[in-house]
């Protein structure tokens, strides 16, 4: 075997190495220590962690096993944040989780009880769990205990996807810095590091599937409410999934009352799932054309994305579809377009793309309504199994968001009218050639040409003699 071949087998040094991980104990040590460092050596990835929480834009210090004594016991939260600007101080203990380790309420409410007698602000949890929606806590504590003290979460993805995009696209100032941010993210994306993706969609999945293609499936069911929790998580983890990728903001579309209300949500979809066998919901993506809808039929057994656009204002139906062709040119056969008119109930026209492409005029119900709205949807198979992998559902979910993106979404631009032009002297002087004598204004006007100005002059300068 020669030299070089032998050093493809070499492991090169890392600032934080995934060698030696021994239990899930030392897994969560040494991920809390390398979060809480970087944090410390990165400013700018410190602040984006810390910002939303409601800390201040200072300096951050951090610390990992710092004990503390509660009654009779003496307890050690994983970590402690405190950052410091002028005279105020914001200071939160830190419990980690990684891997398929769950948060624990009674330790949650412990480390709450510590912060307050202390005046701290908060206690930030860390852990693969992802909540169904964005400010709500994975573990469910006494709601007395966080009326002083506030309880924040903040999942690996959401971890991940923060030092990406500041490294990325956000960018780090000092080069070293950006550097070590790079270290961070190299660690959390080894399957050793204990940071995982989203998995699972519970351990009633199967049952559920089963139930929904059986017609069978009732609210009060065991498991209906998990599995409508998980497929919102799975929307928040697409959507920070997609967003790490595009370097933008992209977060599940929901309105005020739902992310109000969060159980307004849950009984929207359990109403959905049973009713109808499907789970949907939309994603809201900076500067496209409108959120995407992700539609999972569990009877079909399909995955549907799909995007409204508004029609163009103005030209003929023809003319609007070619528009929107135009866009969809390196879009696939198969979409699906629909064509919606103006003053029209119900579905409008339907057709593959591939057809549209050879006559626009198939999307045209009837040339004297003017079409106002396209859908453009694309349809891909479904996975069965609960969880990662080939032939799973969270994949084909994954997939066909990304895929969508990139051949759809991202090349829609909504229309816009085109500014008004300014005439040239040779079209002002087409349009008085046009006009009868007997029709033109005896008062100087914008309107007139310069051959209307000369007369008038003359007949100004008759009058004057």
């Amino acid at each position: 075997m020669n030299e070089s071949t032998v050093e493809q087998a070499w492991n090169e040094a890392r600032l934080i190495p995934t060698s030696g991980i021994n239990g899930a104990e030392e897994q969560e040590r040494r991920a809390t220590s390398a979060l809480l460092a970087v944090m410390t050596s990165v400013k700018e990835f410190g602040r984006s962690l810390t910002k939303p929480f409601g800390a201040p834009a200072g300096s951050v210090d951090t610390y990992i096993e710092v004990p503390f004594v509660l009654g009779e016991k003496r307890l050690y939260p994983d970590g402690l944040i405190r950052v410091s600007r002028g005279q105020r101080t914001w200071t939160a203990l830190v419990e980690v989780k990684t891997g398929n380790n769950a948060l624990v309420a009674e330790q949650l409410e412990n480390y709450l009880d510590i912060a307050r007698e202390r005046s701290y602000d908060a206690v930030l949890t860390i852990s693969n769990e992802i909540p169904a929606v964005d400010g709500q806590h994975p573990t469910k504590v006494d709601k007395r205990k966080t009326r002083k003290v506030a309880l924040h979460h903040l999942s690996w993805t959401q971890v991940l996807s923060e030092a990406v995009m500041q490294k990325e696209f956000r960018g780090v100032a000092d080069p070293d810095q950006a550097w070590i941010l790079g270290e961070l993210i190299r660690y959390l994306e080894h399957p050793k590091s204990g940071a995982m993706e989203f998995e699972d969609m519970s351990d009633s999945w199967v049952t559920v599937r089963e139930s929904v293609r059986s017609a069978t499936l009732r609210n009060g069911d065991k498991g209906v409410a998990e599995v409508a929790s998980r497929f919102d998580a799975l929307l928040r983890f697409a959507s920070l999934n997609l967003g790490r990728q595009l370097g933008a903001e992209v977060t599940p579309a929901l309105s005020r009352k739902e992310l109000a209300e969060p159980a307004l949500r849950t009984q929207s979809l359990i109403a959905s799932l049973c009713h109808d066998g499907r789970l949907e919901g939309s994603i809201k993506i900076p500067s496209t054309v409108g959120p995407m809808v992700l539609t999972a039929d569990l009877r079909a057994g399909t995955v549907t994305c799909h995007v409204d656009i508004d029609a163009p204002k103005e030209g003929r139906a023809t003319t609007r579809v070619n528009w929107l062709i135009r866009q969809l040119k390196n879009a696939p056969d198969v979409l699906r377009v629909e064509a919606f008119a103006a003053h029209s109930r119900g579905s409008g026209t339907a057709e593959l793309l591939r057809d549209v492409r050879e006559d626009p005029g198939s999307l045209v119900a009837d040339p004297a309504r003017e079409i106002r709205m396209f859908r453009v949807a694309l349809t891909s198979p479904m996975g069965t199994k609960r969880g990662r992998g080939r032939g799973s559902f969270i994949d084909s979910v994954l997939d066909a968001i990304d895929t969508f993106y990139a051949h759809v979404m991202q090349n829609l631009k909504a229309w816009s009218a085109a500014p008004p032009r300014m005439r040239s002297d040779a079209e002002a002087t087409a349009q008085q050639e046009s006009v009868a004598p007997a029709l033109i204004s005896t008062a100087l006007s914008s309107q007139d040409g310069a051959e209307a100005a000369s007369v008038a002059d003359r007949r100004d300068a008759q009058a004057s003699e």
